[in-house]
Formats: C-alpha cells, sequence, structure tokens
C-alpha cells in the first residue's frame, strides 16, 4: 500500500470512528502530510477500554504477525517523547550516483579547475553529509485506545536546510504501514457496543531533500 493509501485508510477509519464518537477527529484537517497529527479524543472514559479488554495474551493473538516490536511497544519505553539513540544519523550507504558523477573540474562559465582525486572525494563526501536526510525516530503514545499503544515514529531532520545555497529542506517521500488495534465503539453510553478493529498507520521510511 503507497504513501497516500495508507493515510487514507487511516484517515477514512478516524472519520468513521466520528460517526459514532462524535468528538473524535483528525486535527488539522486529513492531508498526506505525515507524520499523523494527534487525534482529538473525547474523554469520557466510558469510551475506553476495561482491564478485561486489555488482557495481552488475547490481543496479541487477534494481531497476530503484524505485531512488529522494533514499531511496537507495549509498556512505556524509556525514551518516550525523546529521539531513540539509533537515529540514523550516519550515511546510510555509499554516495548515490547523482553526487559520484558531479563534474567539478567543470564552471558555469565554461572554465577548467583541477581538482585532485582525495580533494574530490573529500568534496563529495562532504556534499553527501550536507544534503543527506536522515529520518529520527522517536516514540509516541498513541493513548490506552490504541494497541499497542506505543509507536515509533518517524520525522524528518529539519533542524536546518539540507541545500547549499539554503533553501530546501527534508521533506518524506517514502512510508511504511504498520498495524495496530483501535478500541471501535458504537452507539452512545449504555446502548455503545465496543470492540477492537484494524487500523493502518503510517511511518516516514524515507525523507528527501527538496523544494
Amino acid at each position: 500500500m503507497g504513501f497516500s493509501q495508507a493515510l487514507l485508510v487511516y484517515v477514512f477509519v478516524s472519520i468513521h470512528l466520528g460517526v459514532s464518537q462524535h468528538f473524535l477527529r483528525l486535527r488539522p484537517s486529513p492531508s498526506e502530510h505525515l507524520p499523523v497529527p494527534d487525534l482529538k479524543e473525547d474523554p469520557d472514559p466510558e469510551y475506553d477500554p476495561r482491564e478485561q479488554d486489555l488482557v495481552e495474551r488475547t490481543l496479541r493473538k487477534r494481531l497476530g504477525s503484524y505485531f512488529d516490536p522494533n514499531f511496537m511497544s507495549i509498556s512505556s519505553p524509556v525514551s518516550v517523547n525523546q529521539s531513540v539513540q539509533e537515529t540514523q544519523v550516519k550515511l546510510p550507504g555509499p554516495i548515490p550516483n547523482e553526487i559520484k558523477k558531479l563534474d567539478l573540474s567543470e564552471t558555469p562559465y565554461g572554465r577548467r579547475v583541477k581538482v585532485g582525486k582525495k580533494a574530490r572525494r573529500k568534496f563529495l563526501q562532504w556534499l553527501w553529509t550536507y544534503t543527506h536526510c536522515p529520518v529520527v525516530y522517536s516514540w509516541k503514545d498513541l493513548g490506552v485506545r490504541f494497541w499497542p499503544r506505543y509507536i515509533k515514529e518517524g520525522n524528518c531532520f529539519n533542524e536546518r536546510s539540507c541545500s547549499f545555497p539554503e533553501g530546501m529542506f527534508c521533506k518524506p517521500i517514502k512510508s511504511i504501514t504498520k498495524t495496530f488495534l483501535r478500541w471501535y465503539c458504537q452507539g452512545f453510553l449504555r446502548q455503545k457496543y465496543c470492540t477492537w478493529i484494524t487500523v493502518q498507520y503510517p511511518i516516514i521510511s524515507e525523507c528527501k531533500c527538496s523544494c
């Protein structure tokens, strides 16, 4: 499932839930921007799962192979609301071909500049480091109405411009989806019926320097 499709599934579920829980909606308006905006929940605890609805063994069986410990956590991680130490701050691999193929010996005015192999290699490495856009992961608490309630969410590193000269910034270009359980209630108060349903949650997996 692609970038926009995954988000649309999530938006659809959120809007569908809003039919029975009018407080539940995405904020801001649904769009293709990631990470997913926080949900505004009905604060009434009557819509929360009860203790007997949170039996780990039962929920693990229901989620099955979709449970991914690399991106999900049942209990509160030590680093909730903080960047994960294994953030991709290092270059993920060799210098891309579009940078390797740069001809540093020619200027826009046709004048040739002599550049040694060592200097060229160091400059290209610097350029790759400067323009590289790592994904910064941090743990997010989705609340008791999601299971597992903690997700490792990706964000594009944006503490500075990624272009030279400045002006461009890191933006998401790819995402992956993870399947969670969502506590879903139909009806109101004593007439309501609640159960766990599966929803897909898109997570940024790759960023690129762009306008």
